[in-house]
């Protein structure tokens, strides 16, 4: 299975050499559509294989475990990978009317398809040294891309964005090291047994080193700050996939370590967790009812929806880590699809300054359509994934006798459709302010169909998970079993029987 393991990962790598040799020519991005479909067709048999044979591994260069480099996929490690070609494919279409000459010539299309391979890299990994190795990929090609273009708001939010994640990378270095001295070894696997025989009081603080390292990924209070400065720099391609991708690669590194390594001290790293989720949700929520600029409130929304998926894992209850997995999944494709519609009305009314724009409810009504599915299943209204994602989670702190939180997540989920409403009345209902009519007619045909097929196509996605969630459901409910179970992935890395 080494083979089918690797195939996610040297895919990207593959199509983002060809995408740099033709850069200098239109082939190029239809190399980044090309290599993203094959990445697609890749994660469904890697998917099919997960769901036909359970959890699998593989070693690469065939050294054994836990001594080489294992690749391993589970139910949740499979999803993700899967959303991340659906999500890469959506993009590389859209980026065929969003990026222009300049940036494709500079590697717009190489850098995109780098960032890709981190991410699946991240999701499959088996080693914490090679996590590390992946989400220092990832900050390579995510830095190359807020940059590419070089206006100086893309240099700040891309200075910004590199040195917070530079402290998160030492201290992830630091906490492997401890680990690695504590117990000899990095897989993931073996260290799920190695740790119960090392110091518990040094553990939590190597526990909390990861927390933090990977919080700044994930972007939760109170080291978000870089997401809001740099996500609304770059082309809204390039928003998009980091909106869509790059903090979640941090929840699910939270999500892996904190119910297969670090599960001996869940009373104080959890309730850490518990505050931290509170904290975010609240913060992110307050910070996009204050903006006026709609990438900047959907860039706060990040962060509030991430409170969310640690909710999830904070109350480490089965129905708690299920909703955590369904919200990361419904998350992924909503948030992308936003910043893809923002992208659109950029491109026909002018601006993303909510002051500057109006009335494309009227001039270009399909787009306000496309826009209000994501828009009401992020709020969480039904049927839409969005209301199934909140009402697990609630559900899940009411049985766990969390009543404050619960409320706080609630309320959240009201002021987020305050947000929403901000941005339909403003740039969909009233009237343009220079009396401008935004039509989608304004686009070429080759435009329209690149940007409004993926929008199209992702809003589809999320309808379907809402209208018939129960298929989705009962396959989070799979992957929460095996997070709080690992024994099957264990077996399948070390060979042991479970």
């Amino acid at each position: 299975m080494s083979w089918l393991l690797a195939l996610p990962v040297v895919i990207p790598f593959l199509t983002a050499v060809f995408a740099f040799l033709t850069r200098q020519s239109p082939l190029g991005r239809w190399v980044s559509v090309a290599g993203s479909t094959v990445l697609l067709v890749a994660s469904i048999v890697l998917m099919n294989a997960v769901l036909r044979e359970g959890v699998i591994a593989g070693q690469m260069g065939q050294w054994p475990a836990p001594f080489g480099i294992t690749l391993v996929a589970d139910l949740l490690s499979a999803v993700m990978v899967l959303i991340t070609a659906i999500v890469a494919v959506a993009v590389s279409i859209y980026a065929i009317a969003d990026v222009d000459e300049g940036m494709e010539r500079l590697g717009y299309h190489a850098l995109f398809n780098m960032l890709i391979a981190g991410v699946v890299g991240a999701f499959i990994t088996g080693d914490l040294f090679n996590l590390y190795v992946w989400f220092e990929v990832m900050l390579i090609a995510s830095f190359g891309l807020l940059v590419l273009g070089g206006r100086p708001e893309q240099i700040d939010g891309g200075v910004k964005y590199v040195a917070l994640n530079l402290v998160s990378t030492i201290m992830f270095l630091t906490g492997i090291g401890l680990l690695y001295g504590m117990t000899g070894t990095l897989n993931m696997a073996d260290l799920a047994s190695a740790v119960d025989t090392a110091d518990q009081r040094l553990l939590t603080v190597i526990a909390v080193l990861f927390m933090i390292a990977f919080g700044v990924k994930a972007a939760v209070f109170p080291l978000f700050f870089w997401l809001p400065a740099s996500y609304h720099t770059p082309a809204f391609a390039v928003s998009a996939v980091f909106a869509g991708l790059l903090t979640k690669v941090g929840v699910y590194a939270l999500l892996r370590t904190f119910t297969l390594i670090f599960d001996h001290d869940t009373a104080f790293t959890h309730t850490i967790l518990l505050w931290v989720a509170g904290l975010t949700m609240v913060v992110g929520v307050l910070g996009a009812a204050a903006q006026t600029d709609i990438r900047k409130i959907l860039s706060f929304h990040i962060v509030s929806q991430i409170g969310y998926m640690i909710l999830g894992l904070a109350l480490l209850t089965p129905l708690a880590i299920l909703g955590a997995v369904f919200y990361l999944v419904h998350h992924i494709i909503v948030k992308a699809n936003l910043f893809l519609i923002a992208g659109v009305a950029q491109r026909i009314a002018g601006s993303t300054e909510l002051a500057r724009i109006g009335g494309l409810y009227k001039s270009a009504p399909f787009l306000a359509i496309l826009f209000l599915v994501p828009a009401f299943s992020l709020a969480g209204f039904p049927p839409l994934s969005g209301f199934w994602a909140k009402f697990l989670l609630v559900k899940a702190a009411l049985d766990d006798q969390g009543w404050i939180i619960a409320g706080i997540a609630l309320a959240v989920g009201l002021l987020t459709i305050y947000s929403m409403t901000k941005i339909w009345a403003q740039a969909f209902w009233e009237p343009h302010p220079d009396g401008v009519e935004p039509k989608l007619s304004t686009l070429s045909s080759r435009d329209r169909a690149a940007m409004l097929v993926p929008i199209a196509g992702l809003a589809a996605l999320t309808v379907f998970i809402g209208v018939m969630p129960d298929p989705f459901v009962e396959f989070a409910r799979a992957s929460a079993e095996q997070l709080l179970d690992p024994s099957a992935y264990i077996a399948a890395v070390l060979g042991d029987q479970p």
